[in-house]
């Protein structure tokens, strides 16, 4: 089962990540990766993800998770099993007092959900999108108390 979650991860941060309009292609990204399968067993993992097509930017029909119809792609893609190895956190600014955390697609509200259920007395609050997280801080707040206090809340190794 195991190699199932796996190659579940992986195909969901390939279709995140590239353009691919045919099952051709997605058997291809996934060999890439390590995953050796059928079209039958593509078929049936792509059902159980509610993976739909959807036209692109340039009017190519190229597979989507759910509700992400505009899902942003990244330009410089790394490999699904690298991009499973990191973090969702990827950085964290402050601009007066308000916080901008940015996350890999699909992080930000699970990252926004344990932020606002750790409770932190300096956070009045966040707002969460697909790979932002918006924190307001109180005005007397110090940001270097919110960084480590979020440190020890989000995962970032």
């Amino acid at each position: 089962m195991k190699v199932k979650d796996s190659r579940l991860e992986a195909l969901k941060m390939l279709i995140s990540s590239q353009e691919l309009g045919s099952q051709e292609e997605v058997l291809e990204a996934l060999s890439k990766e390590g995953f050796k399968l059928t079209q039958a067993t593509l078929s049936r993992d792509l059902k159980q993800l509610k993976v739909a097509k959807a036209a692109s930017m340039n009017g190519k029909y190229v597979y989507v998770l759910p509700n992400e119809t505009m899902y942003k792609r990244v330009h410089s893609p790394q490999s699904a099993i690298k991009m499973m190895q990191s973090p969702g956190f990827l950085s964290l600014n402050f601009s007066g007092n308000i916080g901008v955390i940015k996350t890999r697609p699909g992080y930000a509200s699970s990252i926004a959900y344990n932020i606002d259920n750790a409770k932190l007395p300096e956070i009045l609050g966040t707002i969460a999108g697909d790979d932002t997280i918006f924190i307001v801080k109180k005005d007397d707040a110090s940001e270097r108390i919110i960084t480590d206090d979020l440190m020890s809340i989000i995962p970032n190794e």
